[in-house]
């Protein structure tokens, strides 16, 4: 007779070990070098990040006097992002989307800062006509697509400004800048899903400043190492010194070839630091004195720049030169922008519709 079955409950076996599956992302970028920049880039660096500085400190002062109304986002401290990135672009073929904090993006674009000026004080000369203001600048001369004041939302434009490139066969790329709060949003997930799937030619910026509004990249993402944020659907990401604009120059670089090889998109993700608030309104509680001077002390991108061209045998005086023409420059921006007529009421009708025929 056949002996029954034991009925006695065991203790279930330990599963084998499932092997970790292999790297999604086999083939990927190379590792990024910093750009070996001449001693003319560098000034032209030097340059550009001074402008950006000067412009947004003066931007500040003319928000505090009642002469910009709405929000102001300044871009003190994150200049060697938007200068590198820029630095590696065809201008008239390479598209640039991005949020709130555009003006620097706007000067490192070799947009006039009168007309930029202009428009945050509301003027008819302004880039957008005095009707976009702070957040919302926009220039289709120089395929730059604003300037958006909800968060995220460029992202998703820029997905599609990086669709109309693919389409017409054009060989632009686009640049879609965005920050770490905004890494958070749902549309930012479904943007790379069809970019990688339709293998899309945009290299999405993760400009981490460190701080969304008023909380900490850290309290606010699970996963704070945002470069890695494109993983689940294929795309490659690469974290870079947002303060050191040879690094970004270099990785924007080696995201373009990337791109251009047919490999569609890929994630930057800029380590940056804001030294001002969110915005004008914001005091910045949140942090120490004491950490933003740390990172001025050890990090500025200008002084960075500056120390890298001293080195070179770049003297003082050149430096001071600079310097001089940037406040003039700013200066005259300036006045220009308080001297410039508001908008006709007739503006109101304008730039609402394109009918096509």
């Amino acid at each position: 007779m056949a002996k029954p079955a034991s009925t006695r409950t065991t203790k279930a076996s330990k599963p084998a070990a499932v092997p970790a599956p292999a790297d999604h992302n086999r083939e990927r970028p190379g590792e990024p070098q910093p750009y070996a920049a001449s001693k003319d880039e560098l000034f032209e660096f030097y340059k550009q990040m001074t402008l950006i500085r000067r412009f947004e400190e003066r931007a500040g002062q003319l928000y505090g006097l009642g002469l910009i109304g709405g929000f102001c986002h300044l871009y003190i401290g994150q200049e060697a992002v938007a200068v590198g990135i820029q630095s590696a672009l065809t201008p008239g073929k390479d598209s640039v989307i991005t949020g709130y904090r555009d003006h620097g993006h706007m000067l490192a674009y070799g947009i006039d800062p009168k007309v930029i000026m202009a428009e945050l004080t509301g003027r008819a000369a302004g880039i957008s006509h005095g009707k976009g203001g702070s957040m919302h600048m926009f220039s289709v001369e120089h395929k730059f697509y604003g300037g958006h004041g909800i968060v995220g939302a460029q992202v998703s434009l820029g997905t599609g400004l990086a669709f109309s490139h693919k389409y017409k066969e054009d060989g632009g790329v686009c640049v879609a800048y965005f920050g770490d709060g905004a890494s958070n949003q749902g549309q930012v997930y479904e943007s790379f899903n069809m970019a990688e799937l339709w293998k899309l030619p945009i290299i999405y910026v993760i400009e981490n400043n460190q701080y969304a509004m008023g909380t900490s990249v850290n309290r606010s993402s699970s996963e704070d190492q945002l470069y890695r944020r494109g993983e689940s659907f294929r795309i490659p990401g690469i974290q870079v010194d947002g303060m050191d604009v040879n690094a970004v120059r270099g990785a924007t670089e080696e995201a373009l070839a990337w791109i251009r090889a047919g490999n569609g998109p890929i994630i930057l993700e800029m380590k940056t630091y804001r030294y001002r608030g969110h915005s004008m309104s914001d005091p910045a509680k949140y942090r120490s004195r004491e950490e933003v001077q740390a990172v001025r002390d050890k990090s500025d991108p200008i002084e960075h720049v500056k120390k890298i061209l001293i080195e070179a045998g770049a003297k003082e005086d050149d430096l001071k030169a600079i310097d001089t023409e940037i406040r003039k420059i700013v200066a005259e921006a300036a006045d220009f922008a308080e001297s410039s007529p508001e908008p006709d009421m007739a503006e109101l009708y304008t730039d609402v519709l394109v009918e096509r025929y």
